[in-house]
């Protein structure tokens, strides 16, 4: 198999084609990239920015270079020795405009007879025989379709007839009252939809890829790509989302001639992937987890506490646990009632199981959930935890909870496997896109992957997290930005910082609310953190990151039902930061207090994050600081110019101090150099202590095979240090006569002050001289 030494990750899209992917080869060779990583490329949804839409899986998207395109990304990377990592996306298929999908129309023209009955995943005796399409503004506005072309339209949307359906002359209504779907409102979709979707997206539908034949048909091109040599390894997005993935990997290994593969996959802590699962790891939402918290004071927890339970005028700060059964018990009553409801259509009825109330106990298990899925067998026992603290929190449901226990762990039955392919729906939008946007003590703690109630760890609880990530998933990536992240990397540095600054955070976020209220709390602690985090940004950024947290919160407006006047005050608050001088003043006040040590944070978890076991992957442009906040801001293009510029200047020496964004590329470009030069100086992990009033400011590691390999030197907490005392005599221990790759000093071994080794950069990247 022929596996990354690290990757970079590319979004391709109609703006950024693989074409212009090629190009850029030759700098990710020089920047030290071992492999490119590639956003999903096959044909997806007109004008898709993700590429996560797909309607023809038989082609490379031509807006986004085509066939033409992937050959020439796959000939220039393979010349200058990078391997290709493509991401795909087996779960769901786009359906938003079904004339561009020829499986999705077929369905709708044909109904039950058509041969992608099978391929997508529809109950078809619930809606009737008919499939529900939720598009309509009301039910009402079936007075607003018409028939033209010899197709059904509402507004701009077009629909098939069924052969012999229409005559010339027939009323639009009797039309569509003929065919095999049925045209509803969108309101309808939360408890009345009858086919599976990516959560409660409903222009994505879920695919049967367990059905061998649907398999085949839909990773035909995909299978090509390695017949052709043009792909080497695959991201496969939400696989919790499959019937079988356990199944699906195996099936897709033997397809790609045993390729190396990863999982999108969330690891609650604790948690592993099953030993069956044919994949070398996940895309690292763990690693970053870990690396965040080395640089989170845990003094200030119980401040922050406080201050969170008196922005929600409550004796108590939130209680998470009791936070995330409401919130995912409230996805369960509404945007997932519809999953919820079919698993109890597929319970008998009887007195002792009325429908309604197995609706009820199904929900409350997925509340109790720890994690987002089971792999009956494996896990079985936190489905009977759930189930215990479902009929403890409820018991009245404790019959109905009893009685479901032996099906839902019947592996045999279609409820277990359907029961497994919800509780993740109901984690991810009841955590991760609504918990995360309301629990708001601190923003780095509320990552894709990450458990907020773990506040910080130390460093000896990273090394050990790290032992056991070289002994099990040496080959698991490792990521600190993605196109899916909170806020990015640099953000989140400087936000934690915001944990050793309370007293400066308390002033700020109260001269603020004084001048221009965000009626909500937690909401404007959020806010401003993410503000102070991507600072500097242009206004229309941040007004679009403030208005989608205020509705993913839910707490004062949401999506469906928006309040308009609390918006105002949201938007508001954002214009001050550029229309109040005052309001600027105490941001920039604020963000100069972070910034120094944001940027060492910054350095430090890069510098971990790219030496660490694991595969490290750069997320386009962050190689350079970057501020980006969540989707789709942190999908803007990425001024590469400018980047190869630097990197060039970079390696020309001509410099004798950096910027900001030039410490950080100088940093990349050096640890990824490394990896991929000298593979020999890696394969191990030893914790090097430090000695020394300051030693628990320093996370460092050793990752020779036998503990003579590169060094990695990061200062955590580097405030607290600095008011401290800064290093005084803390020192560390080299076993050999070393340089630092970044300032190209030399050390004999022994004893080295870390205030010696440390004095131009919060980070060190010591290699052994021969």
């Amino acid at each position: 198999m022929k596996t990354p030494v690290s990757t970079y990750r590319l979004q391709i899209r109609p703006g950024f084609t693989l074409q212009e992917a090629a190009g850029l080869t030759e700098y990710l060779h020089r920047l030290g990239v071992d492999w490119v990583y590639l956003s999903p490329i096959l044909t997806a949804e007109e004008g898709s920015d993700h590429g996560y839409d797909v309607t023809d899986p038989s082609s490379v998207d031509p807006s986004r270079g085509g066939e033409e395109g992937l050959a020439a990304l796959s000939k220039a990377a393979h010349e200058q020795g990078l391997g290709v990592l493509a991401d795909i996306v087996p779960n769901h298929m786009g359906v938003a405009t079904p004339g561009q999908n020829a499986w999705w129309w077929s369905l709708l023209k044909e109904g039950r007879s058509s041969k992608y009955a099978e391929a997508f995943d529809v109950d078809w005796d619930f809606g009737g025989g008919k499939i529900r399409v939720p598009v309509l503004g009301s039910d009402d506005d079936l007075d607003q379709l018409t028939v033209a072309d010899g197709e059904l339209h509402y507004y701009d949307h077009r629909f098939p007839l069924a052969d012999g359906t229409y005559s010339e002359g027939d009323d639009p209504r009797e039309v569509h009252a003929r065919q095999h779907y049925e045209l509803v409102g969108w309101r309808r979709a939360d408890a009345e939809l009858n086919y599976r979707r990516f959560f409660a997206v409903n222009t994505l539908a879920g695919v049967r890829v367990e059905v061998p034949w649907v398999f085949d048909e839909s990773h035909q091109e995909i299978v090509r790509w390695f017949r052709e040599g043009l792909v080497d390894g695959l991201r496969i997005d939400h696989p919790d989302g499959l019937a079988d993935p356990e199944g699906y990997l195996a099936r897709l290994r033997e397809a790609t001639g045993g390729a190396y593969l990863l999982v999108e996959k969330i690891l609650e802590p604790g948690e592993k992937l099953p030993e069956t699962f044919q994949c070398e790891g996940t895309t690292g939402y763990d690693a970053l987890a870990d690396v965040d918290r080395l640089f989170v004071d845990p003094a200030a927890e119980p401040f922050l506490d406080d201050l969170d339970a008196r922005l929600r005028a409550e004796p108590e700060p939130a209680d998470y646990q009791a936070m995330i059964h409401g919130t995912k018990r409230r996805i369960a009553d509404g945007i997932l009632r519809s999953e919820v409801l079919r698993l109890s259509r597929l319970v008998a009825e009887t007195p002792a199981l009325p429908r309604l109330g197995v609706a009820d106990a199904l929900a409350e298990i997925i509340c109790w959930f720890p994690i987002y899925r089971t792999y009956l067998p494996y896990s079985h026992e936190v489905l009977e935890e759930a189930v215990h603290h479902a009929a403890r929190h409820r018991p009245e449901l404790k019959g109905v909870l009893d009685a479901l226990l032996p099906l839902l762990t019947d592996t045999s039955g279609e409820l277990a496997r359907r029961f497994q392919q919800t509780s993740g729906m109901v984690m991810a939008k009841g955590v991760e896109d609504t918990a995360f946007f309301r629990y708001t003590r601190l923003g780095t703690l509320t990552e894709v992957g990450a458990d907020p109630t773990e506040f910080a760890i130390s460093t000896e609880v990273f090394h050990e997290r790290m032992a056991r990530r070289q002994a099990e998933l040496p080959l698991s990536m490792t990521t600190l930005s993605t196109h899916d992240t909170k806020r990015s990397e640099d953000a989140r540095a400087r936000i934690s910082v915001i944990s050793e600054s309370v007293p400066e955070w308390e002033l700020f976020l109260g001269t603020v609310q004084e001048r221009v209220t965000i009626p909500d709390g937690p909401l404007a602690a959020l806010v401003w953190q993410a503000i102070a985090g991507a600072w500097p940004a242009d206004r229309s950024r941040l007004q679009s990151y403030a208005l989608k947290a205020a509705r993913e919160a839910g707490n004062s407006t949401n999506w469906t039902d928006p309040d308009l006047d609390f918006e105002r005050h949201v938007a508001a608050a954002v214009d001050s930061v550029f229309d109040d001088p005052e309001v600027e003043a105490a941001l920039d006040n604020f963000v100069a207090e972070l910034e120094p040590y944001g940027t060492s944070n910054s350095l430090s978890a890069k510098l971990i994050q790219l030496t660490m076991p694991g595969v490290p992957d750069v997320y386009q442009g962050t190689e350079f600081r970057d501020g980006s906040l969540t989707d789709p801001d942190n999908r803007r293009p990425v001024d590469f110019d400018a980047r190869i510029a630097a990197l060039a200047e970079l390696d020309s020496g001509a410099k004798p101090e950096y910027t900001e964004e030039e410490a950080k590329l100088l940093v990349v470009s050096r640890a990824l150099r490394l990896r991929r030069d000298h593979p020999e100086l890696f394969g191990g992990y030893r914790p090097v202590q430090a000695t020394g009033e300051a030693a628990g400011h320093v996370v460092a590691f050793d990752r020779g095979p036998e503990g003579h390999g590169v060094l990695t030197v990061a200062t955590r907490l580097p405030k607290r240090l600095a008011s401290d005392g800064g290093w005084r005599e803390t020192a560390i221990e080299i076993p050999v006569d070393s340089r630092d790759e970044l300032t190209g000093t030399a050390y004999p071994a022994g004893p080295l002050k870390l205030g010696t080794l440390l004095e131009q950069y919060p980070v060190a990247l010591l290699v052994p001289v021969d």
